[in-house]
């Protein structure tokens, strides 16, 4: 029960955001008691942290498959945000803009997490582009990862609707790309920017 508990709220923070839903809206959907949930949280905050603990662990699942994949590093990199914009596109607002202004220090663990892991999945994919020549030799690959970061990071603290975020987002990712790529590598970007067009 407790893992149903979890995943229903984190779908109801995610589709109308982690201030406006109450426990009364969680315990309505699920057709259970608000005591049935305050028997498993004692507070709305403790739930909100163990649903987005529940996200995140989603989340690198399904970027683990898509690198187990072994697609090429730009088309892996395309595919990581489509997923991302297929996950978050019932979100009307930026879910971690509201996580940010309402439970900051959930947001800071979150983020600090995300970072972590984040970064080995970037340092790798770089590495192998540039290993295989869709990326330019000698990169300062910490460089690269640090400017990505604070690109997604500023447009996530910045930007309050979910959609404008995905745009901006697909933008940095554009950008982050060409700045590294060959020739070969800037060839294989134009046809994932196309597919993402389409």
């Amino acid at each position: 029960m407790k893992d149903k508990i979890i995943s229903k709220a984190g779908e109801l923070f995610l589709k109308l955001g982690f201030k406006s839903i109450t426990m009364d809206d969680i315990a309505a959907e699920m057709g259970i008691s608000k005591k049935t949930i305050y028997k498993y949280f004692s507070n709305k905050e403790i739930l909100v942290e163990e649903s987005t603990s529940m996200m995140h662990t989603a989340i690198h699942q399904i970027i683990e498959s898509i690198i187990a994949e072994n697609h090429n590093p730009i088309k892996e990199s395309f595919e990581i945000k489509r997923m991302f914009q297929e996950m978050f596109k019932v979100a009307n607002s930026s879910p971690l803009y509201q996580l940010k202004k309402h439970y900051p220090e959930i947001y800071d663990k979150v983020v600090a997490k995300e970072t972590s892991e984040c970064n080995r999945f970037l340092r790798h994919n770089i590495e192998r582009g540039i290993n295989d020549g869709w990326y330019r030799a000698h990169l300062n690959i910490e460089a690269y990862i640090k400017f990505y970061y604070t690109l997604l990071f500023s447009i996530k603290d910045g930007t309050s609707l979910e959609s404008e975020s995905q745009k901006l987002e697909l933008e940095a990712l554009e950008y982050h790309t060409r700045a590294m790529a060959t020739e070969k590598g800037i060839k294989e970007l134009e046809l994932q920017l196309s597919k993402t067009n389409q």
